[in-house]
């Protein structure tokens, strides 16, 4: 039997497996190291990681697949690679990485990239890279520019953290549209390298890898990669994405219309369209999609909600509950709108598709004669619910045309409450899926074949869960959502 290995570098945990070239089918996720990783804060907003850490922790993670399900090296035919994504890796001539590489929730760039914003003009910015630079890849880079000029000068190459990890097993240096868009580094209208944030940075141009297709041979394992990892050598690599568009290939979403969601402690709403529009360019960021060209442009609009499982995790762990199944039994006891109670969910950091403002939690309309943690419960899963749609509403005014809705089967899309409640205002089926980020990244290294049609049979054959559909009776839930609604906007407008 022959495999492809699939890695997904995260911020907490490197995740590695191997899945049937023939079926996808997965053998199972390892993650490395057992316990999360550490990330290095020198001032309040900074994260920084070694990048040699995740090396290490990846080549433990391979030898752990290896002798767990006794595949030998020549079994493994490809590399598929997903990581976390907006970081920042400099390396010198030598290979050696610089400096610790910034990471993607360091915040140190913000005021950076807001200026170059201003100064370049908010509808440049939204016609050609359809974004602000905000705290991305590029104003990380114009920081150490400014901060740290030994280092910048002894630069040879900036690089993603995917980009990294892929330079250790094969000693080749590049990278691909989908990344470098991810870091503000992509002219959409011209459809090469920003030239002109890079000029208005002062940033040389030497400095950005070469491109490669994000679906194809980028590069091969090394004899120094091969010794390190044991792989074998001349091993290919075919694939390599950030993680949230690789969630989205994860779950089969590749054109316009799909929407791909996830709920964990925060969720995400990442939408397909070939729309380039940056209307919505402070509150929605977009990004080249894994089968972006320049004759097909297919963009991944990305909008954050942070306060999503977190404010359910945080209710578990402070009402008189002990697991979310029960808290979601109390929680089926009462009607559609709660009896009126609303939760607005935000208190997990500024919400950035409310304009980064940071409003908290806010429990609004609780009588205590007559409500309960039952009422808690189910206003906590409805408001989260209500952001997933406000969102989505964002994302109908930026273009995007909903027609399906796909989801990992993580915490809150365990919930009934919860995704009967998106897909009924949605007016869209949510179909829900057991997979990985590793997986999808393994699934992906055949893609260079270009048979998306069996990518996507492999996924229903192996990962398909369930379908919630909308329900019938609308009404309640417009209803509760209006109310929600007119509560959070009563918030925002006496901020």
């Amino acid at each position: 039997m022959n495999y492809h290995l699939g890695l997904d570098i995260g911020s907490s945990s490197i995740k590695a497996t191997l899945v049937e070239i023939e079926t996808g089918k997965s053998l199972g996720v390892v993650q490395e190291p057992k316990e999360e990783m550490g990330m290095f804060a020198q001032k309040n907003g900074w994260a920084e990681q070694e990048p040699l850490d995740w090396w290490l922790h990846i080549c433990n993670a391979i030898k752990n697949l290896k002798k767990q399900y006794n595949v030998n090296k020549t079994q493994i035919k490809g590399i598929g690679i997903s990581y976390q994504m907006h970081g920042l890796v400099l390396i010198d001539k030598d290979g050696n990485p610089l400096r610790r590489s910034i990471i993607w929730c360091d915040s140190r760039a913000v005021a950076t990239g807001n200026k170059a914003f201003s100064e370049i003009g908010k509808e440049k910015c939204a016609i050609q890279l359809l974004n602000s630079p905000a705290n991305f890849t590029a104003s990380k880079l114009k920081w150490v520019k400014e901060n740290e000029p030994d280092i910048y000068n002894q630069t040879y190459k900036f690089m993603l953290p995917g980009d990294f990890v892929a330079y250790k097993f094969s000693n080749t240096i590049n990278t691909t549209i989908s990344g470098l868009s991810e870091g503000i580094f992509w002219d959409f209208k011209n459809d090469t390298t920003a030239d002109f944030l890079l000029e208005h940075y002062g940033i040389d141009k030497n400095l950005v890898p070469d491109i490669v297709k994000t679906f194809g041979m980028q590069s091969k394992v090394d004899e120094k990669g091969a010794l390190e990892s044991e792989l074998a050598v001349g091993t290919p690599i075919y694939y390599r994405a950030g993680d949230q568009p690789n969630n989205a290939l994860s779950l089969n979403v590749f054109n316009p219309g799909e929407v791909a969601a996830t709920g964990g402690t925060s969720g995400v709403v990442y939408a397909v369209t070939d729309n380039l529009s940056g209307k919505e360019s402070t509150r929605v960021n977009n990004f080249a999609h894994v089968n972006y060209t320049k004759s097909s442009p297919k963009i991944g609009k990305l909008l954050n909600i942070n306060g999503a499982g977190i404010q359910y995790r945080w209710l578990l762990n402070n009402l008189a509950v002990s697991s979310y199944e029960e808290m979601n039994n109390l929680a089926s006891k009462i009607p559609v709108g709660s009896d009126g109670v609303c939760l607005i969910p935000f208190g997990n950091g500024a919400e950035r598709m409310l304009n980064n403002q940071e409003i908290g939690t806010r429990i609004v309309n609780m009588n205590l004669n007559n409500h309960h943690k039952g009422h808690m419960c189910r206003a906590a899963l409805e408001g989260i619910a209500f952001s997933f749609f406000y969102g989505m509403e964002i994302l109908k005014s930026d273009g995007v045309k909903p027609s399906v809705i796909r989801a990992g089967n993580d915490n809150l899309f365990r919930s009934e409450i919860f995704a009967n409640t998106v897909a009924t205002l949605i007016e869209q089926e949510i179909e829900i899926y057991n997979t990985t980020g590793a997986i999808g990244a393994a699934r992906a290294a055949n893609l260079h074949k270009g048979d998306f049609e069996s990518f996507g049979k492999a996924i229903m054959d192996n990962d398909y869960i369930m379908t919630f559909k909308p329900l019938k009776d609308k009404k309640p839930y417009i209803k509760a959502y209006k109310n929600w609604k007119k509560e959070l906007e009563l918030i925002l407008n006496n901020k």
